[in-house]
């Protein structure tokens, strides 16, 4: 079972789904968009996930609106979708909703509440309340018209959505690893917003919780793409 992968800059990897993936023998193929790959065509995989990157999905980029198309196209074609940050933007789009500037950046470790629909998701109802995660971004979307609301933090009301049962958007980053965070702060695209930063980040802070949390969140996710679940529940 191959699961496509659409991915806007190198270092914005798949981080801790890649184990829940691999343990459930579920393949990836990656798809750079941003590099002049074209979008994957949706029918041909099991499942799609659209990770993030430093741009915004309302740039003038040629490739954004043949992205959308393919998010679209798999959620028409009910194929389970999961974006982060970048990538719940972009689903956020595919579903008409508005993408736009946060009132401020996130960057760092923040906490996220669970609404009611959150605490009780099967992907991810159980997790502490308040979950202490990691996340950088400075834009923000409207919630999809027939989208249940999951998650909200104190900067952000729109953290999370699901749409019907297979498509899920989650604009923190519980993917990344300790690893990926101190790369990131490397990285010449994100040098704009370290130097924002009142203090550095410190890549460890809740690492451990956070891994906890992925294995969590994306072994569920994996489990129902690999068991078919989202297939035979996308219509409810």
């Amino acid at each position: 079972m191959s699961i496509a992968v659409v991915r806007h800059v190198p270092f914005e990897d798949v981080g801790w789904i890649a184990d829940a993936l691999r343990s459930r023998d579920l393949e990836t193929a990656y798809f750079d968009v941003a590099a002049g790959v074209a979008a994957p065509d949706p029918l041909r995989h099991e499942a799609l996930i659209v990770m993030g990157g430093p741009m915004s999905a309302n740039d003038d980029l040629p490739w954004i609106p043949p992205e959308i198309e393919c998010v679209r196209r798999a959620i028409d074609s009910r194929r389970p979708v999961l974006g982060i940050c970048l990538g719940a933007q972009m689903v956020a789009r595919a579903l008409g909703a508005r993408v736009y500037r946060n009132s401020r950046k996130e960057i760092g470790w923040f906490p996220v509440h669970w609404t009611e629909a959150g605490a009780s998701d099967p992907i991810l109802g159980g997790l502490s309340n308040p979950l202490t995660v990691f996340h950088w971004h400075g834009e923000t979307f409207d919630l999809p018209r027939g989208a249940d609301w999951l998650a909200y933090s104190d900067a952000c009301r729109h953290q999370a959505f699901r749409w019907h049962s297979h498509v899920y958007a989650l604009q923190f980053h519980v993917e990344v690893t300790a690893a990926m965070i101190e790369d990131w702060c490397a990285q010449d695209a994100n040098c704009g917003d370290v130097r924002e930063l009142a203090s550095p980040i410190d890549a460890q802070a809740h690492a451990a919780e956070q891994e906890r949390a992925a294995g969590i969140v994306f072994g569920r996710w994996a489990a129902r793409v690999r068991n078919g679940w989202f297939s035979a529940t996308a219509g409810q």
